[in-house]
């Protein structure tokens, strides 16, 4: 499994579903306007994981809020338009969240130790 695949799995099971744009400019909680990964690099990855049952799409609105990682007006936005932004969102599987629990409890180590 690629390292952008485990930073997916974490990001989501931290933050929650999340779509592929978004992931692509606030990955594990960076932030910035300019992504720092390819968006179709993202949704490759995210694909792949769909295929090996870590993650599951939804299509359309999502809930009736955002899950914002890193930027807050995307929840006052949200509340003003009354809709979370359309698109493809993806969420961990019962597999997905047990590896995505694994690989987060390595990642807080390896962030505590440095």
């Amino acid at each position: 499994m690629s390292e952008l695949m485990k930073k997916i799995l974490i990001h989501i099971y931290k933050y929650g579903p999340d779509n592929p744009w978004y992931m692509a400019r606030r990955l594990l909680g960076e932030s910035g306007w300019a992504p720092k990964y390819k968006e179709e690099e993202i949704e490759e990855a995210c694909k792949k994981l769909e295929e090996m049952g870590y993650l599951i799409r939804f299509n359309g609105a999502l809930k009736k809020s955002v899950t914002s990682s890193v930027k807050p007006w995307l929840k006052v936005k949200a509340k003003e338009l009354d809709h979370k932004p359309k698109g493809i969102y993806y969420d961990l599987s019962k597999e997905g969240k047990k590896l995505a629990s694994q690989l987060y409890k390595e990642y807080k180590k390896r962030s505590e130790g440095e």
